[in-house]
């Protein structure tokens, strides 16, 4: 098999593999304001196409490639930073590491904030990829499979997805329905009421509201003239006015509170999760990040940890106790029965959730498209729907619209036999006519998700040899001041005085918080001691069990030792990793994984380090493994503990564990790494490289 050259790092040729072919040359890393370059003499990709030349073995992969693919590779009208043209073969670092303020535009057409807010949530959402040669009906892969395993992580990433999506867009439609109730707008609403009683009058209330929705969803700008923007906390759901956001400072728009924010969209992805804290107990074990899949094999520190979920059942289980009457677990023989058809419904029940929040996603996206893709024909696919609406509204009487309904109940009621003959013959003629029915795959046919909107984007970055650098981390607290206003937000029916008043903390709420953090600080402090003892012990434990572990790994040789090796690194070393090369560790050993897209067949190999007498890691040696992208099958994130022991480890030291990451191949070959400082750039840089078609497991 043939294999990419060499890897240069910090001055010495790293070898990608055994194997050599001395006529390539691969990366050179150089400082953050200098680019990745990759030059090969024996074959550069043609201009006319940037997709990665395949292996012959996945031809098939890159013949039946979706329309996400075909949009990446593109050439793009409007063009940021990562679509412009470049010396081919070379692979930019767009500002891996650099302040988020000295980062150009990456992508054409979409801010910076907004991009990243997607791969956010991109990260959060996708967990476990597999490739598939599927026909894709909507045209787009990355949808989540009807199979797919079920954990609380996940329920908790769409109910998150719910809230961000659906419930705010609900709580802004509310919103502007008591502004224009209240009269504090009094032309906007006074013009509104007169076309409603015109319609009235001539009975034309259903062509008015048809035609009003074709024209908001045709013509983009009538939306802010009909339905000027606000700042979402500022306004009073009862009264229509203004109001002091319940965060006491309005620190960003488009989240319910208006609490501050360092980036765009933290604030609202902030009360997604304690949104998800406050639901009940399977919500409990979705927010403490329960995701057995992910868990080790083998992982003695999740044994002994107690489970936090169980607290909520074992507290009702004592009250019932105390009570009397109950006979206790160990003899309640519906304990079990009823816990495990809990868990098997909350399947269905986190695709129902999910479901929703793509519905709403794609809705979003076709009235406000995203480049790369198209933005006129999926407003004007929407708007045709409703002009036959329009067309017999203005030709029906309210009396024939009865007299059709009552038709149509009357037959859904007695028309059984007929109904069950017709689907008979539809499932024989057209077995999946489900499918076809479904709003993806007909109206909202090539609209993408928020998913396949950020994977389209992270494929354009690789298309154009130009990666796009990971969100910026939110390290320190954002300011507590209030976000800018522009002029549209002075809409609402206040003067200048009234609005300072409700975006800033008066000096009476001010001292109110003082006072209380205060109260809080006493009243805990005897607790925070208590804790503090056993936070110092759970520690001690910890770094012991770490020990022991590292023990077990040099002498006895335990893989399971070996995989908690560098879990708990004592910084991230964040500026050393990425766009090519990823710290991490592979059974133990401590290394690099590399990414070569330059060459015949894009690559990526692990090659390891040797370390001097105090541990620390000096020069590159050979690849221990390479394997070709196009091969990879199934990505699949795994965590660095188990859940429990995770939680236990974070809070007892205040780290964050590095978690890792299992690629299996063509071949059935399994690869993992552990203790990945980029775990997530990882994963999307390999999601976005090759030309599969994936699905979300």
């Amino acid at each position: 098999m043939p294999m990419p050259g060499y890897v240069f790092k910090d001055g010495g040729p790293i070898p990608d593999c055994d194997l050599k072919d001395p006529q390539n040359q691969v990366v050179g890393q150089e400082n953050n304001t200098e680019a990745i370059t990759r030059t090969s003499t024996s074959n550069t990709t043609s201009n006319s196409s940037k997709l990665n030349t395949p292996t012959s073995s996945s031809n098939d992969v890159l013949n039946a490639s979706s329309d996400s693919h075909a949009l990446a590779n593109s050439d793009h009208e409007e063009k940021g930073a990562v679509q412009k043209d470049h010396e081919e073969g070379e692979v930019r670092d767009m500002g891996w590491g650099e302040n988020p303020q000295n980062v150009p535009t990456l992508v054409g057409g979409l801010p910076n904030e907004d991009l990243w807010a997607l791969v956010r949530r991109f990260n959060k959402q996708m967990y476990h990829v597999k490739a598939t040669n599927d026909p894709l009906l909507g045209g787009l892969d990355c949808n989540i499979v009807d199979e797919d395993e079920f954990s609380p992580d996940k329920l908790r990433s769409n109910i998150e997805r719910l809230y961000m999506t659906v419930i705010i867009g609900l709580m802004g439609f509310g919103k502007h329905i008591a502004r224009l109730r209240s009269w504090r707008e009094p032309r906007r609403t006074g013009a509104f009421c007169a076309a409603y009683a015109i319609a009235w009058i001539f009975n034309l209330i259903i062509p008015l509201v048809a035609t009003t929705v074709i024209v908001l969803i045709v013509y983009p700008p009538s939306r802010d003239l009909l339905f000027p923007p606000a700042p979402l906390a500022l306004v009073n759901s009862n009264t229509g006015g203004v109001q002091t956001p319940q965060a006491g400072v309005l620190g960003s728009h488009d989240s319910a509170t208006g609490a501050p924010e360092n980036h765009k969209g933290e604030a609202v992805e902030q009360e997604a999760h304690n949104f998800v804290s406050g639901i009940g107990t399977i919500a409990l074990s979705s927010a403490a990040g329960k995701h057995e899949q992910s868990d080790p094999e083998s992982d003695p520190l999740s044994k002994s940890v107690p489970d936090p979920t169980e607290l909520a059942s074992a507290g009702a289980e004592a009250k019932a106790s105390a009570q009397g009457g109950s006979p206790g677990s160990k003899h309640d023989k519906t304990k079990q029965p009823m816990e495990q058809a809990m868990w098997v419904k909350m399947r269905p029940v986190m695709h129902v959730i999910g479901d929703v929040a793509d519905g709403w996603e794609r809705f979003g996206n076709a009235l406000s498209p995203t480049s790369p893709f198209p933005h006129e024909k999926p407003r004007l696919v929407l708007a045709s729907a409703l002009v036959p609406v329009l067309a017999v509204s203005l030709f029906t009487t309210p009396a024939i619209f009865m007299k059709m309904s009552n038709a149509v109940v009357g037959f859904g009621f007695f028309g059984d036999p007929l109904i069950w003959k017709g689907l008979d013959l539809l499932n024989r003629k057209v077995p999946d006519w489900q499918k076809y029915l479904e709003i993806r795959n007909s109206l909202l046919k090539g609209v993408p998700t928020n998913a396949q909107l950020t994977i389209t984007l992270l494929r354009i970055g690789e298309a154009n040899k130009a990666p796009l650098p990971p969100p910026p981390r939110s390290d320190k607290p954002p300011p507590s001041k209030p976000a800018s206003l522009n002029g549209d937000d002075l809409t609402l029916d206040t003067n200048h005085e009234e609005l300072q008043d409700a975006i800033h903390k008066d000096d009476a709420q001010r001292k109110s918080e003082e006072e209380y953090a205060q109260k809080e600080t006493h009243k805990h402090h005897h607790g925070e001691r208590i804790m503090g003892f056993f936070k110092g012990t759970t520690n001690a434990g910890v770094q012991t069990k770490f020990g022991v572990d590292k023990a077990r790994a040099n002498v006895l040789g335990s893989t399971t030792a070996k995989d908690h090796l560098g879990i708990l690194p004592k910084n991230l070393d964040l500026e050393t990793s990425g766009p090519v090369d990823f710290k991490c560790r592979y059974k133990g050993s401590k290394g690099w994984v590399y990414i070569s897209t330059n060459t015949d067949i894009p690559t990526i190999s692990f090659s390891g380090s040797s370390t001097d007498a105090t541990g620390q890691a000096q020069e590159k040696v050979g690849a221990k493994w390479s394997v070709p992208i196009q091969d990879i099958t199934e990505l699949k994130k795994i965590g660095g503990l188990g859940w429990k022991a995770k939680i236990v480890v974070g809070w007892a030291t205040g780290k964050t564990v590095a978690d890792g990451l299992e690629i299996v191949t063509r071949k059935g070959e399994t690869y993992k790494v552990t203790a990945v400082r980029l775990r997530e750039e990882l994963f999307n840089r390999l999601v976005a490289c090759g030309n599969q078609k994936w699905e979300s497991w």
